[in-house]
């Protein structure tokens, strides 16, 4: 199955060379890169949210193998859903998902299933690729897409992941793909956004999940965020850094109704 690019031309550059000038307009120049097990990255359209998702991926070595997590905004399909095989296309080309490290994680799961149609017109998860792309390295990923909310569920996927990336016994980054607050001042959006970004930096995954539902910030990659932390702890994560964290204003200078954006490395 190919599965074709459902933003391309609206959230970043419809064509390969305007989205390569694109993407490299994006990066930082001269960063030092550190290994890592997993990133927190946004999925807005590039405009607002690339400087931060390039910062994140210019910070970290790049394996050959990567599990990309990220919301269901469209409510279709499965509430958990999995893809073990075919391809992803964007401007740049197509990646091919890992077939072998994506049944293993499945065959570890109880919640996830099997399902082409969650993914379809999601965006969370194409907007990264271009990034990893764009260097020229040839790897594979696995793609999982979550509508389910509830703690257990985001459990269930991370042990399944961190189970499946230790008998693969390869390097495999995780990434966790989400915006923080939106619509709402950028004052309110520092002050609950923080809350958030601490539970991540502790390594806290039921903490994340417990503050974003008490505090009812608007974090719409929450669920996939607490199942990436939940991997990275079984694969022995012992710390995390903000990379950047910013918001819709500095490009649409409207302070009141702001979309945020954190970009972390977690080691």
């Amino acid at each position: 199955m190919i599965r074709r690019s459902a933003v391309a031309g609206s959230f970043y550059a419809g064509t390969r060379d305007r989205l390569r000038l694109q993407v490299e307009d994006l990066l930082p120049r001269e960063v030092t890169r550190e290994r890592a097990i997993g990133v927190v990255a946004p999925h807005a359209g590039y405009v607002y949210s690339g400087r931060v998702a390039a910062a994140v991926y210019s910070r970290v070595e790049l394996p050959e193998t990567f599990v990309i997590l990220g919301p269901n905004h469209t409510g279709l399909g499965a509430g958990a859903a999995i893809m073990t095989y075919g391809q992803w296309e964007t401007p740049l080309g197509a990646v091919r998902i890992d077939a072998d490290l994506g049944k293993a994680i499945l065959a570890h799961s109880s919640v996830l299933e099997e399902d082409h149609l969650g993914h379809l017109r999601e965006h969370s998860i194409e907007v990264q690729l271009p990034f990893l792309q764009y260097f020229e390295r040839p790897f594979t990923f696995v793609p999982i897409c979550l509508f389910s909310h509830e703690y257990a569920a985001c459990q269930d996927v991370g042990q399944a992941v961190a189970q499946a990336v230790q008998e693969a016994g390869k390097r495999v980054l995780l990434v966790a793909s989400t915006d923080m607050s939106h619509y709402i001042s950028r004052e309110e959006a520092t002050l609950k956004d923080r809350k958030a970004i601490d539970a991540i930096l502790a390594l806290d995954p039921e903490g994340l999940h417990r503050v974003v539902r008490k505090e009812g910030i608007s974090m719409c990659g929450f669920h996939p965020t607490t199942a990436m932390l939940v991997a990275a702890k079984a694969l022995r994560a012992t710390q995390a850094d903000l990379v950047m964290y910013t918001d819709s204003g500095e490009v649409t200078r409207d302070l009141q109704e702001v979309v945020a954006y954190a970009g972390l490395v977690i080691r």
